[in-house]
């Protein structure tokens, strides 16, 4: 998954974008990037490999000084791992610069009829046509903001995108649609981030873009709209953890200092859970118990470790509750047919709460008429809000790609239903 960071505000904008995409180099990818505006227009710095090689470019070549900058690390879907296919991407005249996470499933139609246009493509990219889009509404709705609406209702797929404009220094526009897109609220500045890693140094303010959303961001302000221009309601939250929890803290590894956390994480997950009765309460859960008891089976979907988090949690839940339960790859949960009606459980695990199988396995249960419990780690993110209710895990964040305290706490949380379920 490709990392995003944007940043408007009084400091240095290059700083703090690189700062931001070093915090997302544990999500993996194959090239760097970033885009600055300044009074003399649109920068942009790309490389092929690591950070490391970016950094390197700019310190040959540096950048002028900015308060407005957009940054990418890329895992390539559409084109080779290269300087070319890097992103940011950059409309014909220089005025718009582009990143972009996900597949724009309708780039090839969109391609060939801005080529019948006689634009000239530089990248196999599905990512530039977006910045050859926005050039071409501007022509017509000569505001950022208005021409990415735009833009986005012709699009089909997944993606998060994020835009800047030469005429606008001091604004950055974002869209979301089934790709994790968080804002990060500051004093006088704003930040926007595919993972609050990127920005917890800055703040822990943070608000969860929503399905088809468009953020605007300026130093002092964050307006969120959908596709279509209403204004949306938006939930802040704070999160939990700082900076320094993201970081090895005197380990070698990130995963032998994640496995030392798992005591922590443990006691944090159970922490307000159980009550001086020794019994289960869970407040966040949503679901009442006229609703727990007329459940008849649960059906456990997840991907990866998740996954094997069910499979254990399985034992649990039909042994203190007697009720059936399956166990079903995400990836392979819609595809197959499975029987689902009102009193079928779906229980969704997801570490960070994007899961895209997971997601859209959690949909597929909600269109047939079933209650879904979503257990996650990552607080605000969309998995938890399209769930009728939630169990959050207190994992805090997870670098490491081999997953240890994520795991656990997933078992505890799916053990601590198990036993809530059979009290009711």
């Amino acid at each position: 998954m490709c990392g995003i960071v944007g940043y408007v505000g009084p400091q240095d904008a290059l700083s703090v974008v690189v700062e931001g995409l070093r915090r997302l180099e544990y999500r993996g990818y194959d090239s760097a990037g970033i885009a600055i505006v300044s009074d003399t227009g649109i920068h942009t710095r790309k490389k092929a490999g690591k950070l490391v090689n970016l950094e390197d470019e700019l310190r040959a070549d540096p950048l002028p000084t900015s308060h407005t900058g957009i940054g990418h690390t890329r895992w390539a879907t559409h084109g080779a791992p290269n300087d070319v296919n890097a992103h940011p991407h950059v409309s014909d005249d220089g005025t718009i610069a582009v990143i972009h996470n996900g597949i724009i499933e309708n780039f090839a139609v969109l391609r060939d009829a801005l080529i019948e246009d006689g634009v000239k493509l530089r990248s196999e990219t599905d990512t530039e046509i977006v910045a050859h889009l926005l050039a071409a509404q501007m022509l017509q709705t000569p505001d950022l903001a208005d021409s990415m609406r735009a833009v986005c209702r012709r699009l089909t797929g997944a993606f998060t995108l994020v835009a800047v404009h030469s005429t606008t220094p001091d604004v950055v526009i974002a869209a979301r649609r089934n790709s994790p897109l968080v804002v990060g609220r500051g004093q006088g500045e704003n930040f926007l981030a595919s993972d609050v890693a990127a920005f917890i140094a800055h703040t822990r303010h943070a608000i969860e873009l929503g399905q088809d959303q468009i953020v605007e961001l300026t130093p002092d302000s964050i307006t969120i709209t959908d596709f279509f221009g209403k204004e949306v309601d938006v939930v802040e939250y704070e999160v939990t953890w700082d900076a320094s929890a993201a970081e090895k803290g005197g380990y070698e590894l990130f995963m032998l200092k994640e496995i030392a956390e798992q005591p922590k994480a443990i006691a944090d997950t159970l922490l307000g859970r159980i009550d001086a009765q020794g019994r289960v309460s869970l407040d966040e859960l949503n679901l009442s118990e006229q609703e727990l008891k007329s459940i008849d089976k649960i059906i456990i979907t997840a991907c990866g470790t998740a996954y094997h988090a069910g499979l254990i949690a399985k034992y649990a839940i039909e042994h203190w509750t007697r009720i059936p339960c399956e166990v079903e790859l995400a990836s392979e949960f819609r595809y197959r047919d499975p029987i689902l009606n009102a009193n079928t459980l779906v229980i969704a695990i997801s570490q960070s709460g994007e899961t895209m199988d997971t997601l859209m396995a959690l949909r597929y249960a909600r269109l047939q008429g079933s209650k879904v419990l979503a257990i996650c780690n990552s607080n605000g993110s969309t998995i938890p809000r399209e769930s009728d209710g939630v169990i959050y895990t207190h994992a805090g964040p997870e670098i490491a790609v081999a997953s240890t305290k994520a795991f656990l706490t997933q078992i505890v949380a799916m053990y601590l239903f198990a036993m809530y379920l059979a009290q009711v």
